[in-house]
């Protein structure tokens, strides 16, 4: 399902986007504008995860992603992760706009904040919050929407989060280090 006011997103200038998709992953996208739906269909030589990265890709761009950071999704190492908040706090409005409010900060400061600590990309829509990046990026930007959720400071967020991905880069530093002995 995608929004009327993203299909031509979705679709791009000219049909760009879509055209992208199809040809970079090997699907083909049937768009119903009217209806607000997608289907998406594998060409016979596909990759088999083709069709679950157009997903994702669909997704992404129908959560208000532009389509250059969708496009991320191509690559298997980089993820989609949405915290649908009606699933959260129900019909509350009220509820979930007070924390979109703390997620995007006044101007988008926290937002952006977690995005430069987290290395991840992340958007908010009507109702849910979408997050693009590694698994371990996207993980960490899930922990730190999660804190703010249950009320944690914004200081005490981006602490948090500068501390684990400082621990996240020396595990990884310490893989390598080992890879490179064995």
């Amino acid at each position: 399902m995608i929004s009327k006011d993203r299909i031509g997103v979705l679709i791009g200038e000219n049909g760009r986007v879509k055209d992208q998709i199809e040809r970079d992953l090997n699907v083909v996208l049937n768009v119903d504008a009217e209806a607000g739906v997608v289907a998406t269909k594998a060409r016979d030589d596909a990759n088999p995860l083709a069709v679950l990265k157009a997903k994702d890709t669909v997704t992404a761009i129908a959560r208000g992603f532009p389509p250059e950071k969708a496009f991320q999704l191509f690559d298997d190492s980089v993820i989609l992760d949405v915290l649908d908040l009606r699933e959260l706090f129900g019909k509350s409005e009220s509820d979930i706009q007070r924390v979109k409010g703390r997620i995007i900060g006044r101007d988008g400061k926290s937002r952006r904040s977690i995005e430069e600590i987290t290395q991840a990309d992340i958007s908010v829509d009507e109702y849910a919050i979408g997050i693009i990046g590694s698994y371990e990026s996207v993980s960490l930007a899930r922990e730190g929407m999660e804190m703010l959720i249950n009320r944690r400071t914004h200081a005490t967020v981006y602490e948090h989060l500068k501390n684990r991905s400082r621990e996240i880069r020396r595990k990884g530093k310490i893989d390598l280090w080992k890879k490179g002995l064995a």
